[in-house]
């Protein structure tokens, strides 16, 4: 079936693009008086996910708003949780801002149920495998999210969201996902002058995420295959969706929003060349798409996981009237047809758009408003499952094709007794996708 929404999707992409200018734009009404005017209501945060993006994101939610307080937490591992809770209550012990009694503190799979029902405002933070069932849980059950990117590692996984954040704007329930360089000043001035014209039209570009590599976290004895797998979860695609989708889709979502469209197909190619061994699991270490986009546009993508390689974050668009490159240290440059640069577009001093979008959030929340990033946070992820699809096939994947299937890498319901989707050979080596063979879809 067709997605018709792929061909209205710039309008809305202008529309979120100005909710979201405006979230950046107005002052900081967590540390406003002003903001409580309406609803002076301490909020209740609940954490799931107590990792170092977790922590990171319950530390910017406490400070996003006076009236807040951090009631439950939940991880898989209690040394996890308890090294957060440590963290965050070492910070914040003399605010009254933590509030997390013991039988708060949830360790197991179905804790971000015990969780999220302490809450008013959940903060999802888990591996992203599990995104789309703790998403709907917590809207399901009338909570305000904020989730990290991606949201799903599977098609399936899209659709849930998909249909949880129509649910979402019924209840007229904020979501704000991690993709911060919507709340990123250099990015917002960028995207406003492409979708003002004065730059003319997008019709091709480069997106990057070329860098050394993540951590591992080696095997300890006494681990079951699932307990490893977790720990390391980055490497295992049910869990991770491989690192093109991880961290590339921060880069692949700036194409997309600048575009104003979502690919109609990609086709690329990948492998693993130099990460490799059995403690990297099954994703590759390089991947190169291009995606082709209905007004013609076609965006080359490229991610690397390999030390000693050129290190490049950043994007860079050809438009009909000059060039613009973007990066993330806050720098945007833009170009004539001659390569003059004409204008640098930065942040403001201090400007921290991971602190931004909690500020968006908590202030929407105040002043009833809604944001619901559920729907491009879900459509990104999706650009970024149909690149990995590419990579790992050597096929050309249409982007209706790739939406449909049915391929389910994560389990609905997992527990310390389930099989782990993939399992090592005899030599602890998992198995790796291998393009012209390994179905995708």
């Amino acid at each position: 079936m067709k997605d018709q929404s792929n061909t209205k999707s710039r309008r809305k992409f202008i529309k979120n693009t100005s909710l979201a200018s405006g979230a950046l734009l107005m002052p900081n009404l967590g540390s406003n008086p002003m903001a409580h005017i309406f609803n002076e209501k301490k909020l209740k945060i609940a954490l799931v996910g107590c990792g170092g993006r977790g922590t990171g994101a319950a530390n910017q939610a406490l400070e996003a708003d006076d009236h807040v307080e951090l009631v439950a937490m939940a991880d898989l591992f209690e040394d996890q949780l308890n090294s957060s809770y440590g963290h965050l209550y070492e910070k914040y012990k003399d605010t009254g801002k933590i509030n997390v009694k013991e039988k708060h503190k949830y360790v197991g799979f179905d804790g971000h149920r015990k969780a999220i029902d302490q809450a008013d405002v959940v903060i999802l933070t888990t591996p992203p495998g599990f995104r789309p069932y703790h998403f709907t849980y917590a809207i399901e059950n009338d909570k305000h999210v904020f989730m990290e990117k991606p949201v799903a590692t599977d098609a399936p996984g899209i659709r849930k969201v998909l249909e949880t954040a129509k649910l979402a704007e019924q209840k007229k329930l904020n979501v704000v996902v991690g993709l911060q360089r919507h709340y990123q000043e250099n990015y917002i001035k960028v995207n406003s002058l492409i979708q003002n014209g004065s730059l003319g039209k997008i019709v091709s570009g480069q997106v990057y995420w070329n860098s050394a590599g993540v951590w591992v976290r080696p095997r300890k004895p006494g681990q079951s295959e699932l307990e490893y797998q977790m720990r390391n979860w980055y490497y295992f695609n049910w869990i991770c969706g491989d690192h093109i989708l991880e961290q590339h889709i921060h880069n692949i979502d700036v194409a997309n929003w600048y575009i104003g469209e979502y690919p109609v197909s990609a086709q690329g190619m990948g492998g693993r060349m130099v990460r490799k061994g059995p403690d990297h699991g099954e994703i590759f270490d390089h991947h190169f798409v291009e995606f082709t986009y209905p007004s013609g546009a076609v965006i080359s993508s490229q991610c690397r996981h390999q030390p000693n390689t050129m290190y490049r974050v950043g994007e860079a668009f050809q438009l009909t009237n000059g060039r613009v490159d973007t990066n993330d240290a806050g720098v945007a440059k833009i170009h004539d047809l001659s390569g003059n640069e004409i204008q640098t577009v930065s942040n403001s001093m201090g400007h921290n758009p991971y602190q931004e979008e909690h500020n968006a959030l908590f202030a929407s929340i105040r002043n009833k408003g809604v944001i619901n990033d559920a729907f491009n946070g879900a459509k990104s992820t999706m650009t970024a499952i149909m690149g990995r699809m590419a990579t790992y096939s050597g096929k050309v994947i249409d982007w209706d094709q790739a939406l449909a299937s049915d391929l389910q890498l994560m389990p609905e319901e997992v527990n310390w007794d389930s099989p782990t989707p993939t399992s090592p050979d005899a030599n602890g080596n998992y198995p790796v996708p291998i393009p012209g063979q390994t179905k995708v879809l």
